[in-house]
């Protein structure tokens, strides 16, 4: 299901903050050299991204998911000084291209980067986290949140992406499709939990903010 017409698309992205030079370059390496790359956060996310970690000020960051860095840059945007961001990314084989970008930014001595599986990495991390994006393995969500949320505060916004899953959710489910039926019962709990309050929002391929409380 595509939400939106290519030029609606364009006029968002025109009518939004432009997007910085570091990050097309980004975006254009990784659409040359890594597969799917569609996975990448990209120009309008990308702004929302960084204007939210703009307005929250994090001191600390934890991303789930670091694919080849686009979104971990996003996000350092709006660190306070001395602030950080953890990211943690399975494929070794994006190491390369995430350490390039990172260098070359501005938040190099801020970002610490993990590699290997979150829910073994995530519980030796020091918390509690002001800030927290899940956009990894969709089939272990729940257990991301349920992981993170140990790691967070009252007031800690946790970002998860691709709630929608191109409009599956709202589609009669294929018994077999195991992935949308987690994302249905994921996207069930946040809206039910007492924990957090809860908003699921129309970018992209939908994007929940959930308030820890």
């Amino acid at each position: 299901m595509h939400f939106l017409s290519d030029t609606l698309e364009t006029y968002i992205e025109q009518h939004s903050d432009a997007e910085p030079i570091l990050l097309q370059e980004l975006s254009r390496e990784t659409h040359v050299k890594v597969i799917q790359p569609r996975m990448i956060t990209g120009h309008f996310q990308g702004r929302f991204l960084s204007l939210l970690s703009k307005i929250i000020a994090p001191k600390k960051i934890l991303e789930i998911g670091t694919y080849t860095g686009y979104s971990a840059l996003c996000l350092a945007e709006g660190l306070i000084e001395n602030g950080t961001l953890e990211t943690i990314e399975v494929n070794p084989e994006l190491a390369a291209i995430q350490k390039k970008y990172f260098d070359k930014s501005d938040y190099s001595t801020q970002i610490k980067t993990y590699i290997g599986d979150a829910l073994d990495i995530i519980p030796t991390l020091e918390g509690p986290f002001d800030l927290v994006f899940i956009d990894a393995e969709k089939k272990q969500y729940d257990a991301y949140f349920e992981a993170v949320i140990k790691k967070s505060k009252s007031g800690t916004v946790i970002l998860s992406d691709n709630v929608l899953w191109t409009g599956k959710v709202v589609e009669p489910l294929d018994p077999k499709d195991k992935t949308t039926k987690v994302l249905l019962d994921y996207n069930k709990k946040l809206a039910e939990d007492p924990r957090v309050q809860t908003s699921l929002l129309p970018i992209r391929d939908g994007l929940t903010m959930s308030r820890v409380i």
